[in-house]
């Protein structure tokens, strides 16, 4: 779940005591202005203590990130809720330090940028910094119902991929991965690494350059099949497994690279670069994913249906509706 909603650049001085009284009220009345909520899986792993941050102490206030308006401009920012001691997002008000504010691109949509976030951070670096995707490869892009999926499809084309190639579970997930650009989509829907070998290598038109996986088990195994010699099988989750059926002749023979992916090791830097670039993307129509936003006071009940899986898509949290119109509209 993501949140969309507003931070104002005061806000670190007012959270330490650095301004007088009526100016620290100020800034934390505008900290909440607009701001949108999206809420994440890694929300729900940190919260339920099975990342591999362990159990965070509590109470704390989930989010890991937030979009929306600080001083009549539109923002982005990340917190480590749930993976450090503090507060996230998912709240009326967030006291952001200034220097965590991401300023973005005018006419950026902060649903749209909350929706995307950190998971579309992780598609896009996981595809050029990693996996170092260069124009004419063919990419498979597993998980691509999901939304890393979804961006990556999106991104990897953009990016200048030839052929992309989608692997996604569900039928509604296929769904998603053909709308999202895939031009073709494989069915995640057996275990078997050998049935799946070779629908990939049926979809794909020769062997693939490149692997972005978030899933492990069975159709990565499989998926890596398909790599040419020297090819990059880059993995970013383990949402289906946490081993996989990988045969030590796949990896040697092949050469293959295995490369590991995470936002945690990305610079403030590389990560402000990449949110700025999804949302100009975003604005330009060329990158979204599916999406629904709910109001903050059913936070609760949209938090189990995403840990159900019964979420239509990216879940936005909006503090209160009409917010963000009357942000930008001041």
């Amino acid at each position: 779940m993501e949140h969309a909603g507003g931070a104002d650049r005061g806000t670190r001085q007012a959270a330490a005591g650095g301004r007088p009284a009526r100016a620290r009220r100020r800034a934390r009345r505008d900290a909440g202005r607009g701001r949108r909520r999206a809420r994440h899986a890694l929300d729900l792993l940190c919260a339920t203590g099975t990342s591999y941050f362990g159990r965070p102490r509590t109470p704390y206030v989930p989010g890991v990130q937030g979009a929306g308006v600080a001083n009549g401009r539109p923002v982005w920012f990340a917190t480590s809720a749930g993976m450090a001691p503090g507060d996230g997002s998912m709240a009326q008000f967030a006291a952001v330090p200034a220097d965590d504010l991401v300023e973005l691109p005018a006419g950026a949509d902060p649903v749209a940028v909350a929706a995307l976030g950190l998971s579309a951070v992780a598609a896009h670096m996981a595809l050029t910094w990693r996996g170092e995707l260069v124009p004419g490869e063919q990419v498979v892009v597993l998980g691509a119902g999901g939304v890393v999926g979804q961006a990556a499809v999106r991104i990897a084309r953009i990016a200048g991929a030839r052929r992309v190639v989608a692997g996604a579970r569900s039928p509604a997930a296929r769904d998603r991965a053909w709308q999202a650009g895939a031009d073709a989509v494989v069915a995640l829907d057996t275990g078997d690494v050998a049935s799946l070998a070779a629908r990939f290598a049926e979809a794909c038109d020769g062997p693939a350059d490149l692997v972005l996986d978030p899933l492990f088990g069975p159709a990565a195994a499989a998926a890596a099949r398909a790599l040419r010699r020297g090819g990059r099988w880059v993995n970013l989750g383990s949402s289906a497994d946490e081993t996989c059926p990988i045969e030590s002749s796949t990896l040697r023979g092949r050469s293959l690279r295995l490369l590991g992916y995470t936002n945690n090791e990305l610079t403030a830097e590389q990560r402000a670069a990449s949110i700025v670039f999804v949302a100009e993307q975003a604005a330009l129509g060329r990158l979204a994913v599916a999406c629904e936003t709910v109001s903050l006071e059913d936070a609760g009940a949209a938090w189990l249906r995403q840990a159900a899986g019964a979420a239509s898509g990216r879940i936005v949290l909006i503090p209160r509706r009409g917010l963000l119109d009357e942000s930008l509209s001041d």
